[in-house]
């Protein structure tokens, strides 16, 4: 050991002072030998008390992690905390120069803006030089708090709804998976707010509800140029009508069927609240035969969320980019999906999940993945910038040549490699859902 060696060097050193015969060295020696080794092993003693307490401090921080997860998912009582906080410790601390140690946890019941697990752990390390100064130990403390009850999350859900997710039983898995999940988040919800979810099936546009035709942030400019009658019915759109001279009668709003598609760059990117005073800001309306069902917002209806899950069906093209945009509206205050207050006292952690199984085909303006890609990947960073965890899957069932490459974008979207997954078979599905839902259970008990 580094102690044991130093002692010898200073020891050796002490016989060769004391057998010199040159002067005064030696009574000099023999007065400054006990303040030089307690000062030399001082360090030693302290470095060895401070690794004790570095190893008991990261410990502990587990110890208080863990129990509250565990009580986040009902596993434990309050009256096991004491028992399961020493299982931990033990289990996670191998210092053994420590002696005496001792640790409790102390839980602060739910008072309305959250609950809260104290563990405190004292011990002390035996001294080997600074026992010569009549310190024979040196008493070390610290303590760990972890928070249960004063996160609280909203997940956004982003499921893609296009045609290629009808082959390889992709639907129906990702169906089952989500539906979990959303079993999974309740049971980490205690009260009523605690977590909220919402669902945003995509295609190439979403679908915000009909019953939203009269909304001030719906745009039906593009919508009233081809959706209506012309007086000469030989003339389908608006300008091909009036070019000719005829009257062009729009259709009644009231037909509009909910689908929007992207705003206008560079609103695309952003999660800009709409005022009708800027066009650009809007949400253009678009009469797709392809719409998805209508997006859920934020909610604790479980039951609720998991029947619009079950009323997916697939068609259309690919623009994940708008269900990612979809998602972030539905974490947003205010129109058009009006995210509840955060109310004060607690601690919000925003989540987005991107489900996709295959490469971007079509959004409004182009046609090809590259340029959709660009347009999303602008998008993703700003969301992550909003401090929003942001993760992705890929479903690539495909064998072969039928097989996508990786998805650079869907990889880039993620808030980290380890928040980015692939799937190669649709059962995979449930296990990715699920180790989503234990990083989402780590976040809301993290302090």
């Amino acid at each position: 050991m580094l102690d044991t060696a130093i002692f010898n060097r200073v020891r050796t050193a002490a016989t060769r002072f004391a057998g010199a015969k040159d002067g005064n060295i030696a009574i000099l020696f023999g007065i400054a030998v006990i303040p030089i080794i307690t000062f030399v092993g001082a360090a030693i003693d302290y470095t060895r008390a401070n690794s004790a307490r570095s190893s008991m401090q990261a410990a502990m921080d587990s110890t208080a992690l863990m129990l509250a997860k565990d009580l986040t998912e009902g596993t434990i009582t309050a009256s096991q905390i004491a028992q399961k906080a020493q299982d931990y410790f033990s289990a996670l601390y191998t210092n053994t120069d420590a002696k005496s140690v001792a640790v409790n946890a102390t839980y602060t019941q739910n008072t309305g803006s959250g609950s809260t697990i104290l563990v405190n752990g004292s011990g002390f390390v035996n001294t080997d030089f600074m026992k010569l100064a009549g310190f024979p130990k040196l008493d070390f403390n610290t303590s760990s708090t972890s928070a249960w009850g004063n996160v609280r999350m909203r997940v956004a859900m982003a499921l893609d709804n296009t045609g290629s997710m009808a082959d390889d039983g992709k639907m129906p898995a990702m169906q089952t998976a989500a539906k979990s999940l959303i079993d999974q988040l309740k049971g980490l919800s205690k009260n009523d707010g605690d977590i909220y979810i919402s669902i945003i099936p995509f295609a190439k546009d979403v679908n915000v509800g009909p019953a939203n035709y009269s909304q001030p942030w719906v745009d039906f400019t593009d919508w009233d140029k081809v959706n209506g009658k012309c007086s000469n019915t030989s003339y389908t759109t608006k300008s091909s009508c009036q070019s000719h001279s005829r009257t062009w009668t729009v259709t009644s709003h009231d037909k509009w069927n909910g689908c929007v598609w992207d705003r206008t760059q560079d609103y695309d990117t952003k999660n800009t609240t709409p005022v009708s005073s800027d066009s650009n800001t809007l949400f253009p309306a678009e009469q797709w035969s392809s719409c998805p069902v209508a997006v859920k917002s934020l909610s604790y209806d479980w039951t609720g969320l998991k029947n619009v899950i079950d009323t997916m069906t697939p068609n259309g093209n690919t623009n994940q980019a708008i269900g990612m945009a979809w998602a972030w509206q539905s974490l947003t205050a205010g129109v058009p999906l009006s995210a509840p207050a955060k109310e004060a006292g607690y601690t919000y952690k925003d989540a987005i999940i991107l489900l996709s199984d295959g490469m971007n085909t079509q959004d409004r303006w182009y046609s090809d993945a590259n340029s959709i890609d660009a347009r999303q990947k602008i998008l993703c960073a700003n969301a992550k910038a909003a401090n929003i965890t942001v993760y992705t899957i890929q479903v690539n069932t495909g064998t072969g040549s039928n097989a996508d490459p990786e998805s650079a974008v869907l990889k880039q979207c993620a808030s980290g490699t380890d928040k980015f997954y692939v799937v190669t078979s649709a059962s995979q599905t449930l296990t990715v859902f699920n180790s989503i839902g234990t990083s989402l259970a780590k976040l809301r008990v993290s302090k």
